[in-house]
């Protein structure tokens, strides 16, 4: 989908080019390993030298001879460095190295009272939805869809929107994001919990013990490489589970990578967005810079949100989810 982002407005002047005060942040990985060519290539460093200089002190819980198979640990290896990052009393923010996959495989292990409790930020994206959204589930907890090392800080030029929104985000109290793509439904306020992620792992949760009952909530999805028939598909899934009755709002990230074939015989992206707005009875937004993009937004799930809409896009604004102004208060 096409996105049209106001970076302008996306990025206050206030934010600081340093987290204040410094902040403790642990890197895990609880999924994939780092790529080969990015160790090689000096690119763990880099990232991690980029951190440094954005004032976090940062603690490297990852190590890369420890990969096993598709992983970066064995399981009981992952499922260690999760714990052992929640109880370090130095780390504000616990961030995943990648996503790949991994974490359906640790859900039932992992200590969600333990993490709640301790405070800390948990941040990452893609296969990371698992915990984000099992941790809602068991705790009412919020945690950040946002930037992980591999490859939002390994990149050789990392993305300005993404680093600035995510410190944004992580010094709080409160966080914006603004959208100027058209939008047919109009003038529109709307409130609830702020919640989604990736889609395929949304759909994969369902019906389990860590998919969240959220309750007129502001639901967000991406996916990549997921023809728009498989989107289809899974937003009818939440549909028909009655997930999608229950939220206030459904806002649609970047949906790329799929290839269309003569086939489809018309049916693309457009077609199918078409057809879900006619089946929904809640408004549908588009154009959220989320997902599996360079320049991609940092959005806590579980957090308070108001969407304040118009025909020309959209502002979303989020308060109530853990945060350094709220850690160090």
């Amino acid at each position: 989908m096409q996105q049209n982002i106001n970076l302008a407005d996306q990025v206050s002047a206030e934010v600081n080019e340093r987290v204040s005060p410094q902040a403790g942040l642990a890197i895990i990985s609880p999924s994939g390993y780092a790529p080969e060519a990015t160790v090689q290539e000096g690119g763990l460093e880099r990232g991690l030298a980029l951190l440094q200089q954005q004032g976090f002190r940062v603690q490297q819980y990852y190590q890369h001879d420890q990969r096993y198979l598709r992983f970066g640990a064995s399981d009981a290896v992952r499922l260690a460095q999760l714990h052992d990052a929640a109880r370090n009393p130095d780390i504000d923010v616990v961030m995943a190295l990648r996503g790949s996959y991994g974490l359906s495989r640790l859900l039932h292990l992992i200590d969600y009272d333990l993490l709640a409790e301790s405070g800390k930020i948990f941040v990452g994206y893609s296969d990371f939805t698992a915990l984000n959204l099992a941790l809602l589930a068991k705790t009412g907890q919020a945690s950040y869809t946002g930037p992980m090392l591999c490859d939002d800080y390994t990149h050789v030029d990392p993305s300005p929107f993404t680093m600035a929104q995510f410190l944004a985000c992580v010094q709080g109290p409160q966080h914006r994001v603004s959208v100027e793509t058209p939008q047919p439904n109009g003038q529109q306020e709307i409130e609830g919990t702020l919640w989604g992620g990736n889609l395929a792992m949304i759909g994969h949760l369902l019906g389990t013990p860590f998919f969240p009952q959220v309750e007129g909530g502001i639901l967000f999805v991406e996916d990549i490489s997921e023809h728009p028939y498989r989107v289809e598909r899974l937003l009818l899934q939440l549909l028909h589970a009655g997930v999608l009755a229950r939220q206030n709002a459904l806002i649609l990230g970047d949906f790329s990578g799929y290839k269309l074939s003569p086939y489809d015989n018309g049916f693309d992206f457009e077609q199918m967005l078409a057809f879900i707005r006619s089946q929904l009875k809640i408004p549908v937004f588009t154009g959220l810079p989320y997902g599996h993009i360079r320049a991609r937004a940092c959005l806590p799930i579980g957090a308070s949100a108001q969407l304040s809409a118009s025909s020309d896009g959209f502002v979303l604004q989020m308060s109530s989810y853990p945060s350094l102004a709220l850690l160090h208060s």
